[in-house]
C-alpha cells in the first residue's frame, strides 16, 4: 500500500521524523529518514540492543509521526546490498548540513547495513 502523499513531502522536506517502535513504547523519538524510489527506510544510529529498530525486529509494527499526522507502519530489516548502497546515496545527498556530515559519513558505512528497515503504510482506517 503506498503511502500517503503528506509523509514523502514531508520527508523531502524536514530532516526528522518521529518514530516508535512495537506497541508498548508511549513515546515517539526523533530520527532521520530517507525515501528510495517512494520507499521508506531508516537506520538505527545507535544499533543497539533495545531500540526502536529492535522492536520492529521483533514485533514488526510501530507508528510514525510526522507534523500531526500519526501512521501505524508494518517494518522489516533490509537485506538487499543494492538497496542499501542506494539507501546510503540518499542519506548522503538529503543530509549535507555541515552538521550533519560527520553523522552521514557514520550511517553510510557498510555496518550500518544490518541496521536499516524498510517501512510499509498499514492503513487502520479501512
Amino acid at each position: 500500500m503506498m503511502f500517503p502523499v503528506e509523509l514523502i513531502e514531508y520527508l523531502d522536506s524536514h530532516t526528522l521524523i518521529e518514530i516508535k517502535g512495537g506497541v508498548d513504547r508511549e513515546t515517539f523519538l526523533k530520527i532521520w529518514m530517507v525515501s528510495v524510489d517512494n520507499r521508506i527506510f531508516a537506520r538505527s544510529w545507535t544499533m543497539s540492543s533495545k531500540s526502536w529498530f529492535t522492536e520492529f525486529v521483533k514485533q514488526e509494527i510501530g507508528q510514525l509521526k510526522f507534523g500531526e499526522n500519526v501512521i501505524t507502519v508494518s517494518g522489516k530489516q533490509l537485506f538487499d546490498d543494492e538497496l542499501n548502497r542506494l539507501v546510503d546515496q540518499a542519506y548522503k545527498q538529503k543530509y549535507t548540513q555541515q552538521e550533519n556530515i560527520i553523522y552521514v559519513n557514520g550511517i553510510t558505512e557498510p555496518k550500518y547495513h544490518n541496521y536499516t528497515m524498510e517501512f510499509f503504510y498499514l492503513n487502520t482506517n479501512e
